[in-house]
């Protein structure tokens, strides 16, 4: 699949029922994901920061980054989407840079949010991708990621309002999706809808289990977020504690996949 063709496909995914991202955080979690029948693949920032031994939060090194998603991009055969926080600068020409370098690396897809900082950024820094993907012949699908209700940015009431002017902003701009983390209002859900004029992703939470509700709806868009990556670590360190300081263990794991079947996700003849 060329370059352009998985942007293509990536962006036809968004037109017609609800697409289910699961977040892979390196290539072995990647190549799971679509070994499952995942369509696509997303990375959590949460995730691939703590594989590579960062805390979240624009804090990897972008070197780092650009590897994780070669070696993500060479591991599967659908559309990748990566996760780049704010962007890992408030430089929108060093953005551009970085996002151009991802794509090249194998990325049809970003995320790029606005976090505490004033909208109009996170506009100028979309406008500056278009441009420099433009100039090297290249195409990428923008998800604008907001965070008027996960941070809290504004005052409740006046959240929804706040959503749907940076969602008209980031559109203007050249934004393909809107990703409103930490919507949970049904009401509001399809209000948003209605409004945005983009295709809606929202993240996993407790009060959206209803994956056909969310359809019914018309979101887009559902992703794990970092919420696989959690429970993996959940899980091993459970594991890990007991083996460590209880007189007896209980590995290896009865729920565990056998080495020979996580062997031969990556042979020639599952992958080719």
């Amino acid at each position: 699949m060329t370059h352009l063709s998985a942007v293509s496909r990536f962006r036809d995914l968004h037109s017609r029922g609800l697409l289910r991202l699961a977040n892979a955080w390196d290539a072995g979690t990647a190549r799971l994901i679509e070994h499952l029948g995942a369509p696509a693949v997303a990375t959590t920032s949460a995730g691939l920061a703590w594989a590579q031994g960062y805390p979240d939060g624009d804090s990897l090194d972008r070197d780092a980054l650009l590897h994780a998603v070669a070696g993500i991009a060479r591991a599967i055969h659908v559309p990748l989407t990566v996760d780049m926080e704010g962007g890992y600068s408030d430089d929108p020409t060093a953005v551009a840079d970085t996002v151009v370098r991802a794509v090249q690396a194998g990325a049809a897809g970003i995320n790029l949010e606005d976090g505490a900082r004033d909208p109009a950024l996170l506009a100028t820094k979309i406008r500056a991708i278009r441009a420099a993907c433009v100039r090297h012949g290249l195409d990428v699908f923008i998800n604008a990621r907001t965070d008027v209700y996960l941070r809290g940015l504004v005052v409740e009431g006046a959240r929804l309002e706040e959503t749907v002017a940076r969602a008209d902003l980031y559109r203007d701009a050249g934004a393909d999706g809107l990703f409103a983390p930490g919507l949970v209002d049904a009401d509001a859900i399809r209000t948003l809808v209605a409004r945005c004029g983009l295709p809606l992703n929202l993240m996993v939470r407790p009060q959206l289990q209803d994956l056909a509700a969310l359809q019914a709806w018309g979101v887009r868009r559902i992703s794990t977020g970092s919420a696989l990556a959690e429970s993996m670590y959940g899980r091993l360190a459970t594991q890990v504690s007991a083996f460590l300081h209880e007189d007896a263990t209980s590995l290896p794991d009865p729920k565990a996949m056998g080495y020979g079947a996580v062997n031969g996700l990556f042979a020639a003849s599952d992958h080719g």
